[in-house]
């Protein structure tokens, strides 16, 4: 996973155009509103007297496992103070993954604007550079903030809780967060979101479950994207789904065109109850 090649080490984050040094040893959890508005700029070095005077790993020392599990319960830890914040606030959030090219941005362009008059949505959107996505999104009147990650492969818990203080969260009843392109390192990673979406376009290959078995696993639902060309392209819908459906048996299955809207009003449907569930839920807590 990503804990060991490297890219779940801290580092900085742009949140729509301005650069946010995070550090290690700060896990913003100290603040009364949890996301606080002050940052941290630690350029000062360490020195540790006692540590053995070379870098280099030796092979036995069981270095990797450290540092994952402390990345991901940080993670996980922060990813629960999104959640009761999302919560509190009211909102209902999806966590959205795919491969790049799969088709996310459309998908989420065309359900915010067919849903406006019924949902309230805010986007956060993350990908290694660029800010297209979200200016994409803003054209079409939504609220979205970008977050450009970098070396980072993925979205984690502390950069949503620096991004959501950019939306208006109060007006607000459905935050979708757009996941980095990846199907690998996103699925370690709890963004605090209720609704793990999976995104699988017809251009993939129906062998993409079986070979990241782990973000299928982890989806609730999965979406068949770019149906709209699925004979163009030869696209084995039996095997696709019968695929998922072995990787991912607790998973929802929408096929859909984003493009055309094909199969949208059945993830509509889907996802009008999940958020009138939630705000049921909620009120009753």
């Amino acid at each position: 996973m990503c804990q060991e090649c490297g890219c779940g080490i801290v580092g900085d984050v742009t949140i729509d155009g301005k650069t946010i040094r995070r550090d290690a040893s700060h896990d913003h959890e100290h603040s009364p509103e949890y996301a606080h508005g002050h940052e941290h700029d630690h350029d000062h070095a360490h020195d540790h007297p006692h540590e053995h005077p070379h870098s280099h790993p030796h092979p036995h020392e069981p270095r990797v496992v450290t540092v994952e599990q402390g990345i991901l319960e940080k993670n996980d830890r922060l990813a629960e103070r999104n959640r009761g914040y999302f919560q509190a606030k009211g909102l209902y959030v999806l966590n959205i993954l795919a491969s790049p090219g799969a088709g996310k941005t459309a998908f989420i362009e065309r359900m915010v604007v067919d849903l406006h008059d019924q949902v309230k949505a805010g986007v956060i959107v993350g990908d290694l550079a660029t800010d297209n996505d979200a200016k994409r999104l803003r054209g079409r009147g939504v609220p979205a903030v970008q977050v450009t990650t970098g070396t980072t492969c993925h979205l984690d818990a502390e950069m949503v809780a620096l991004a959501m203080r950019q939306l208006d969260l109060d007006a607000l009843n459905l935050l979708v967060i757009e996941n980095v392109g990846n199907l690998v390192c996103p699925a370690a990673y709890d963004l605090g979101e209720d609704l793990r979406v999976v995104l699988l376009s017809v251009t993939e290959g129906e062998d993409k479950p079986l070979k990241y078995p782990i973000i299928f696993k982890s989806a609730q639902v999965v979406v068949v994207n770019k149906m709209d060309i699925a004979a163009a392209v030869g696209f084995d819908r039996e095997t696709t789904l019968r695929n998922i459906h072995r990787m991912a048996p607790q998973a929802i299955i929408f096929e859909t065109s984003a493009r055309t809207g094909q199969g949208m009003d059945a993830w509509y449907r889907y996802l009008d109850e999940a958020i009138r569930g939630h705000a049921a839920s909620t009120a009753s807590t």
